[in-house]
């Protein structure tokens, strides 16, 4: 524990956010146990602000809280991975399209160089960059948007398909086949089109599905 212990309201952000963030990353896995107290002494708070945190993560459906058995990451199936991505696209789309409609230059810039990033990272085959980049890419395109309420659902739906969404970019010939997806996205947007920018988002999430009803036949473990 460190020597000063951080309490009340700002422990129990404090212990949430760093889940949430450790989930985003990557750094936990599905079905990983929670322990209340290495959670406690790691981040210097009480127990009871773990607790506390842990309820609210379980209200966001990111962590499984079991009678007599503690807290744990939540399991996704790849099943509800479909439905979370379904609810994605209607969000992204929104967001595409407000992108197209509102982004400054500088934004529109901003867009035309991860794009090329994302050129050179499948040249490169740098798949694991490109996994980064096509995460930025939709942070980005969020943030443009100025859709506030859809930013924060989208951050809850998306922070559950960490696991999914970067098996998927490492998948043989999937950087490959998304790429001219996300430029089209990146082109709609930069060009101003808004009804563009939405098909080309709708279509790269109707192409994350089918990717995931694959997975129903090629684990992704």
């Amino acid at each position: 524990m460190t020597s000063t212990q951080i309490k009340g309201a700002a422990a129990r952000l404090h212990v949430s956010t760093h889940i949430r963030q450790a989930l985003w990353a990557g750094n936990l896995l599905p079905g990983q146990r929670l322990v209340v107290q290495d959670l406690a002494d790691e981040l210097g708070v009480t127990r009871s602000s773990v607790r506390e945190a842990l309820f609210d993560l379980a209200s966001d459906d990111l962590v499984e809280l079991v009678p007599n058995r503690g807290a744990s990451v939540r399991v996704v199936s790849v099943d509800e991975a479909i439905q979370i991505t379904e609810c994605r696209s209607v969000l992204e789309r929104l967001c595409a399209r407000k992108a197209a409609e509102h982004a400054t230059e500088a934004q529109r810039a901003e867009l035309t160089e991860l794009g090329e990033q994302l050129r050179t990272a499948v040249a490169e085959e740098d798949f694991h960059t490109y996994s980064a980049l096509n995460r930025k890419l939709h942070d980005l395109i969020i943030d443009f948007s100025g859709q506030v309420i859809a930013k924060r659902q989208l951050e809850r739906l998306n922070v559950q398909m960490v696991r999914f969404q970067f098996r998927l970019a490492l998948r043989s010939g999937r950087p490959q086949e998304s790429l001219p997806q996300l430029l089209s996205i990146i082109d709609a947007i930069t060009a101003g089109r808004p009804d563009a920018a939405d098909a080309a988002a709708e279509a790269q999430l109707a192409s994350v599905i089918e990717q995931l009803r694959m997975t129903e036949r090629l684990p992704l473990a």
